[in-house]
């Protein structure tokens, strides 16, 4: 269940540090010699405390700025308080004070509409993208996400399974562009896999009902038999439950990697297909691969914001050769050290999505 954050509780005891600089300013002030006037120094304490609380503790520092403003001018000679010098320093202090507490109610109202984005975001992943469960089958998986927008939980990337009588069925793609589009476009592929994957007995049959109903989705409205520019890249798998090889067809897309005793092997397509949203254009045949995947291989699938991520110098990822050596046999292990090496290369922030399916295959006789 997707629970909101709870709103930061101001830290008290650093609040202590604008209150000890007035009484310290309003001591040594009161002390000094008539021609010093250390007053003006009283406007650091609300100007600080904006980092430590919200708008309510704000509004109490710069008040407590303004009295001991005014109490140095009373203490050190009534007259002064009446001066203009003494009486600009008091106006400064609260417009400075009523500036301050309008730029932290502001700050929060900012905070809480983002906290609500956020929330929205997660929603809608959750049911437009759920990660995948641990386990299908006899296989293991595990899921990642990775949005390339600070404040985005979802884009044009994506992935899903579906069970049938005799196996799993994966895909995992990319939509071209990015915003609300490609979550509309990734969202309608989805749909259509999840209804067609166990009902279309060939792999390449259901691919090709995939490719139409990309096109009908993305055909320009009022302009029948024109289509979009937008298409999704794609690989559609169809793993047994018994012993055999996983079969595949790829429109346009990574190849997937196999690593088995920490070395890596990529399975290129003999003949890949166009991206889906394109079989209007090129009528293509979609050809069937086939690879071994025997228990105690790990099974990776991933988008190009991956392999197309740069470090500082421009380098792309290179997947096969970080991955060479791991020994993960979790999934959710995998991608978890996948996910930290990954961002080392680039730094921290990836430039686009990137999504990521890791998969394990029990023996046939724990199925």
């Amino acid at each position: 269940m997707l629970q909101r954050r709870a709103r930061p509780r101001p830290r008290w005891a650093l609040v202590a540090i604008p209150v000890a600089w007035i009484v310290a300013v309003t001591v040594i002030d009161i002390l000094a010699p008539p021609h010093i006037h250390l007053g003006p120094l009283l406007v650091a304490a609300p100007a600080f405390t904006p980092l430590l609380g919200g708008p309510g503790t704000v509004g109490l520092v710069a008040a407590l700025a303004v009295v001991a403003q005014t109490v140095i001018g009373v203490v050190r000679d009534p007259d002064e308080l009446l001066s203009a010098n003494h009486e600009a320093q008091i106006i400064a202090l609260v417009l400075v004070g009523l500036s301050l507490v309008v730029f932290c109610v502001l700050r929060e109202r900012r905070a809480k509409e983002l906290s609500q984005v956020r929330y929205v975001s997660e929603a809608a992943q959750r049911v437009v993208l759920p990660p995948l469960p641990e386990r299908i089958g006899p296989l293991r998986t595990a899921s990642l996400y990775l949005a390339a927008e600070a404040e985005a939980q979802i884009g044009g990337d994506l992935y899903a399974a579906a069970r049938t009588t005799s196996g799993t069925r994966l895909i995992v793609g990319d939509v071209r562009g990015k915003g609300m589009s490609a979550v509309n476009d990734a969202a309608l592929l989805l749909g259509a896999f999840r209804v067609a994957a166990h009902r279309e007995a060939d792999l390449s049959e259901l691919v090709a009902y995939l490719d139409r109903s990309v096109c009908w989705d993305l055909m320009e409205p009022g302009e029948a038999g024109s289509f979009g520019e937008t298409f999704v890249t794609a690989t559609v798998l169809d793993i047994p439950d018994r012993d055999g090889p996983v079969r595949m067809v790829s429109c346009g897309h990574p190849p997937p990697v196999v690593l088995r005793d920490g070395q890596p092997t990529t399975m290129q397509a003999a003949r890949p297909a166009p991206p889906l949203g394109l079989g209007e254009l090129v009528h293509p045949r979609y050809h069937v691969d086939s690879f071994p995947f025997e228990p105690g291989s790990l099974l990776l699938l991933y988008t190009d914001g991956v392999t197309e991520a740069r470090d500082v110098a421009g380098v792309f990822y290179p997947l096969a050769d970080r991955v060479l050596g791991w020994n993960e046999r979790d999934p959710a292990a995998f991608l978890d050290r996948f996910r930290r090496d990954l961002l080392d290369h680039v730094g921290g922030r990836l430039d686009d999505d990137a999504a990521m399916i890791a998969v394990t295959r029990t023996s046939a006789s724990s199925a």
